[in-house]
């Protein structure tokens, strides 16, 4: 596996939205399994902390990070900060209570992984979420700093990816003796939402817009939703698009309009979120009538795809205002 770069605060690329659909339905699958064996799919408390080898890595750390976010630790016997570090990440790992599993790499005996992922010194901690590797920190940072990096690395794969983390049984069984009580039964949408990420999985956006759409009809709040008829839309407008051409197009007339939306669009794809909004607040900014209102419906759905709560939409929604009004 190539190690890949994931930004927690809501970069979006192609692989990316298909990777969390991907990621949210084996969750998904993986509760529900363990609901009809009538258990938990509890584990120890010492199955946050393991030994990964280049031979286990794809079992225990790729696979396993399609339920769980896996935090990487590579480290050494002779690196002396990795001997402060460690034992704070296996503590904290138990602190977190399932909602990551920490992963111990030998560098010395596990050369191939170290070249993998690019590091050039220990201790280097990795993280990786529903298959893609992101870097976290190197050097044994401070306590603080950690933490939070942990918080958002849980935030981030629980709402971008559904990884709500493993159920940490202390006693060694699975809790609950009722077995109404451990059944999860399913929700409304599951179905529904399912069948849209079946259809992104085999490249059928159409299929996949009107999934989302069915789910909105019923639901019209519906979070996950909401967010995957943004991305499948995204993904529909940029798909087949010569991007030279494309911001050709958009560099060559700024007046118009469809091509700023079109170029907006591979912005956002590409992972230059703030040119996109900026672009479009401009674009707003220079038009009016139907112009403006078609930038501004654009901007608002680009918003969705990244999410209310990422500071870039908050200031772009600002700089909306001050132009709107």
């Amino acid at each position: 596996m190539q190690p890949r770069n994931m930004s927690m605060s809501g970069v979006v690329d192609l692989a990316a939205v298909k990777a969390a659909g991907e990621a949210k339905a084996k969750a998904e699958q993986a509760r529900a399994q363990a609901a009809r064996q009538g258990g938990t799919g509890a584990v120890p408390p010492s199955a946050l902390v393991i030994d990964v080898d280049e031979a286990g890595f794809e079992r225990d750390v790729v696979q396993r990070s399609a339920e769980v976010p896996v935090v990487i630790d590579f480290w050494a016997e002779w690196c002396q900060p990795c001997k402060q570090l460690g034992p704070l990440l296996e503590r904290l790992a138990v602190e977190y209570n399932g909602r990551f599993v920490l992963a111990k790499i030998d560098v010395d005996a596990n050369q191939m992984l170290m070249q993998q992922f690019g590091i050039q010194g220990i201790p280097a901690v990795f993280a990786v979420v529903a298959g893609q590797a992101l870097p976290l920190f190197q050097g044994a940072a401070p306590e603080p700093q950690i933490r939070e990096t942990l918080d958002q690395l849980v935030q981030v794969a629980e709402q971008r990816f559904g990884l709500t983390g493993l159920t940490v049984d202390a006693d060694g069984e699975a809790p609950g003796a009722d077995a109404a009580a451990r059944t999860v039964p399913a929700g409304p949408y599951d179905a529904l939402l399912e069948a849209a990420v079946r259809a992104l999985d085999s490249n059928d956006i159409p299929g996949a817009i009107q999934a989302y759409k069915n789910v909105l009809v019923d639901d019209p709040g519906n979070s996950e939703a909401k967010l995957g008829l943004a991305q499948a839309e995204l993904l529909g407008r940029v798909q087949g698009a010569d991007p030279q051409q494309v911001r050709k197009n958009a560099a060559d007339d700024p007046a118009d309009v469809p091509a700023q939306l079109a170029a907006a669009d591979l912005d956002l794809v590409g992972g230059h979120v703030e040119d996109a909004f900026g672009r479009l607040v401009d674009t707003v900014r220079r038009t009016a009538g139907d112009d403006r209102e078609a930038a501004r419906v654009r901007l608002l759905e680009l918003f969705e795809v990244i999410g209310p709560d990422d500071p870039r939409v908050i200031k772009a929604r600002g700089d909306l205002a001050r132009v709107l009004f």
